[in-house]
């Protein structure tokens, strides 16, 4: 799992991950960048949904820093990815919606 450690979201999604019995390896996106590769990985997997474009740090953003592509956003603001990204298996989800608890068999 992917995300922030003070995101509320991603506390939740490892909480409740964890009681129906998965293992979390939890990856802080801004104590523990993601170096260029595996920002294009997650890009491939994720696309432009990636890309939180509700989030504070999209609204506090210049109209050139969004501009940028998705790498260098990311890369310079980890803060704005959406949140938390799922990698399990063949699984990749992202976001803590019904639909990704019911993918990763958790009680919605």
């Amino acid at each position: 799992m992917y995300g922030l450690a003070h995101c509320s979201t991603c506390q939740k999604a490892q909480a409740e991950l964890e009681a129906e019995g998965w293992q979390v390896a939890f990856r802080d996106v801004a104590k523990t960048p993601l170096d260029e590769a595996e920002w294009q990985r997650m890009i491939a997997d994720f696309g432009e949904k990636l890309v939180n474009r509700a989030s504070l740090t999209w609204r506090g953003m210049s109209e050139a820093e969004r501009a940028g592509t998705p790498l260098r956003m990311l890369s310079a603001k980890p803060s704005l990815m959406k949140r938390p990204a799922i990698v399990a298996g063949d699984l990749h989800l992202l976001g803590w919606t019904a639909n990704v608890k019911r993918a990763l068999g958790v009680a919605a």
